[in-house]
This record gives C-alpha cells, structure tokens and sequence, in this order.
C-alpha cells in the first residue's frame, strides 16, 4: 500500500542523494526560491482584493490607516 510522501519524486531525490554520498560525490543544497511577502488588499479603484506591493515596499498598516485599502492580507510569495 502506498505510504503518501513516503513514496514518488521526493523519495527518488532522496535516495540519488544518498547514492551520491556512496560515491563521494559532493552534494550541493537544494536551492530555494526566495520568498517575499506580498501584500493584498482592496482599492477605491480596484474593489476586488488584488496585489498592492510587496511588504518591503509598502507598508500595509499605513495604506489602511490612511483607508487607502482595506482587507489587507499579507502572505509569502515567490518573487520570480
């Protein structure tokens, strides 16, 4: 019976990193796009919740103080 994550591609990654180390081959870090966090919200203009900027960008707790927005959610995002 199959065991979910136990099994497919991540197991297959695994073992051929494993397998490498037998070898004495060198293993690089699996590289992880960085992440950001982007900030969602409402407009005057735009009543749908949309993408406002990222959070090093803006500050969201001053566009809804200003009421420039409004529902504003912050979630992490791919910047790519």
């Amino acid at each position: 019976m199959p065991r979910g994550y136990e099994e497919g591609p991540v197991a297959e990654e695994a073992q051929a990193r494993l397998d490498a180390l037998e070898r004495g081959e060198p293993i690089e870090p699996v590289a992880q796009p960085p992440n950001r966090r982007a900030v969602y919200g409402s407009t005057k203009d735009n009543s749908e919740k949309h993408f406002l900027g990222w959070a090093d960008e803006i500050d969201p707790d001053e566009l809804f103080e200003s009421g420039r927005a409004w529902g504003i959610s912050v979630l992490r995002e791919r910047a790519d």
